[in-house]
């Protein structure tokens, strides 16, 4: 397959809306609506102390696009009901699913198995349009670079992003902790038989890349209801401790924003100065903050790893600077070796763009090194 030429037709044929068949892998595409339910009064009532911005001053919680929204799945064409599913979970401040769908594609095909596209609070079509539309967006970049000296790596594509979390950090882990609700309310849904596409007890198996890898961990270490015991989770440019990430970049958030974040995780996050009363030390916390530091939770971090080791997988680039290598270590210690596999490809490459699709880098390679990755994969969520 080549990734460019099908990048370009599974683009145009994606759709939140209505289904599309995908004659040559013998997939359709297939949307369907999500509205939360799981724990919505609770997250309604963390977002509604979260400070608003310029941009949009209304409090997070009556952001109706964030609520109610629609996700696609990939399947093997028929009625049959499927019992095992992958859901993939993509990265920090995404708007599209375009490069993921020849990944989702690969994954459905090699594995017989449905992917599910799932997004993240506040991102991909969970939010206002005009967040992500760059004749809006510019000039509240224009603005914050008023309102911030010297700013580092602000745009129109990070500008949304790098205001809420630089308005208030909390909402990071607000967004994490309503995402593993929605991935908990979803879960229990196809397990209970309760989804058309699937029977009752399916197994769930997850890949996840760059910030979907840190929520696939909480997700794992937590555990709501035992939902992910059996779970294995393949991760690609994912996997670090959340203080040796480094999410400055142009297409990500500024530097400011990134700044704050990781100062207020590093320390006030972990002695609780700032959480509602209602948040603190159950065990959804617990799991984030286990992967916040690497002196931090290591005993119980290290035990669940080493437990888990047989249903982890993570494929890791030597150029990742917002994943690095050395994060993951930190995260895993010593079960790193059998967890962590680490590839650098024979092209210019980056965390955002592992597979430069739309570069003039020689096509065959990027075609060998999507194929070394997703081959991998594939085999192991079989």
């Amino acid at each position: 397959m080549d990734i460019t030429t099908r990048t370009q037709e599974l683009n145009h044929l994606f759709s939140y809306e209505k289904p599309a068949q995908l004659t040559d892998s013998r997939l359709e595409i297939v949307p369907f609506r999500f509205t939360q339910q799981t724990a919505a009064s609770e997250i309604d009532e963390f977002q509604q102390v979260l400070s608003t911005t310029a941009f949009c001053q209304v409090t997070d919680d009556v952001i109706q696009e964030n609520k109610d929204f629609s996700y696609t799945i990939f399947k093997p064409s028929g009625k049959m009901k499927r019992n095992k599913a992958i859901i993939l979970l993509h990265g920090l401040n995404e708007r599209t699913w375009e490069k993921y769908l020849t990944w989702a594609e690969y994954l459905a095909m090699h594995t017989g198995k449905p992917v599910i596209l799932f997004p993240i609070a506040f991102h991909m079509n969970r939010t206002p349009d005009k967040w992500s539309n760059p004749r809006e967006t510019l000039s509240w970049v224009n603005r914050r670079k008023q309102e911030v000296a010297n700013l580092c790596n602000a745009t129109f594509a990070n500008v949304t992003l790098s205001s809420r979390l630089s308005q208030n950090p909390l909402r990071f882990y607000a967004s994490g902790r309503e995402s593993v609700y929605n991935m908990w309310q979803l879960v229990e849904e196809i397990k209970k038989g309760r989804h058309p596409l699937f029977s009752e007890d399916t197994q769930i198996n997850l890949f996840a890349y760059s910030i979907g890898a840190l929520l696939s961990q909480v997700l794992l270490l937590a555990n709501p209801e035992q939902l992910f015991s059996d779970t294995r989770l393949f991760m690609f440019c994912g996997g670090s401790i959340f203080s040796e990430m480094d999410g400055n970049a142009r297409d990500i958030m500024d530097k400011q924003a990134f700044d704050v974040i990781r100062n207020y995780y590093h320390d006030e996050f972990l002695d609780q100065r700032t959480l509602p009363t209602t948040f603190r030390n159950d065990f959804l916390e617990q799991a984030f903050k286990a992967m916040i530091r690497e002196d931090r939770y290591r005993d119980e971090r290290n035990e669940f790893f080493a437990q888990a080791a047989d249903r982890i997988r993570i494929i890791a680039l030597k150029k990742d600077q917002v994943m690095p290598v050395h994060g993951i270590r930190s995260a895993f210690g010593k079960t790193t070796p059998q967890v962590m596999h680490e590839l650098d490809f024979p092209f210019d490459y980056s965390h955002q763009v592992p597979f430069p699709y739309r570069s003039k880098t020689d096509k065959t390679l990027i075609n060998e090194s999507f194929h070394q990755v997703f081959g991998q994969a594939a085999s192991f969520l079989c």
